[in-house]
């Protein structure tokens, strides 16, 4: 259903261009890479619209764009509510640690110009620090959201359980299918990466596909229940 998921990812695109535009705006240029690759720690959460269009279809839905905000009236609302704020704890623990690495390298100071920022990331050895363990910290935390998150949100969707229980059967996805799940967090990342190149419009298309593509991951993963719930609405 191209037309209707584009037109609900177009805001993620907007939301990517409001930080940039903010980040340039308050001198915290040092934090737009960590907002833009941060964006992949609350994507899970930010896809769930798109999630509940792929369990309608499933169904034989005829779903249209209105069918995604149905995910208010889940019976599982609150579990999707406080695992959506924990990925958003991550997120801003995220950005805290890459300002901390930043001014524990660079100071203080705001560079002044784009110009000099990528002079200081690219030519001196504290930029390449700051490049190097940016990164592996970001990968960490990569691993703990994919770990937490992989299926936790269409479970949510697709059962009436709480926080922890789709946590827990995330890990042990994980866990049981280390080498499947390493492969599916790489596609992931570099599909992000490509989808944020044009100043982040690739990810109205990218993240429709990313989402509907952990819906069938999610189907081949966890066993199916065999007395499923009512549907969240009559």
């Amino acid at each position: 259903m191209p037309t209707h998921v584009i037109f609900l990812a177009i805001i993620y695109p907007i939301f990517g261009l409001f930080l940039a535009c903010m980040t340039f705006g308050y001198d915290v240029m040092p934090l737009l890479f960590p907002l833009a690759a941060g964006f992949a720690l609350i994507g899970p959460f930010a896809a769930i619209g798109l999630y509940e269009l792929s369990r309608q279809r499933e169904k034989g839905v005829d779903v249209s764009w209105k069918h995604a905000f149905g995910v208010l009236r889940c019976r599982s609302l609150d579990g999707i509510t406080a695992l959506g704020m924990v990925l958003m704890i991550v997120f801003l623990i995220w950005l805290m640690t890459a300002q901390w690495l930043y001014q524990s390298l660079f100071g203080y100071g705001s560079p002044e110009s784009i110009g000099q920022f990528l002079s200081d990331i690219l030519t001196t050895s504290e930029g390449w620090i700051l490049i190097i363990a940016g990164n592996g910290i970001g990968f960490l935390f990569a691993v703990l959201v994919l770990t937490i998150s992989v299926v936790s949100f269409p479970l949510l969707l697709d059962r009436d359980v709480g926080a922890m229980v789709a946590m827990h059967t995330s890990v042990r996805a994980v866990l049981r299918n280390p080498l499947m799940m390493a492969a599916w967090g790489l596609f992931v990342a570099v599909t992000l990466v490509i989808g944020s190149l044009a100043f982040f419009v690739g990810l109205a298309l990218v993240l429709p596909v990313l989402a509907h593509s952990t819906w069938h991951l999610y189907r081949k993963v966890v066993e199916p229940d065999l007395s499923p719930r009512q549907d969240c609405w009559p």
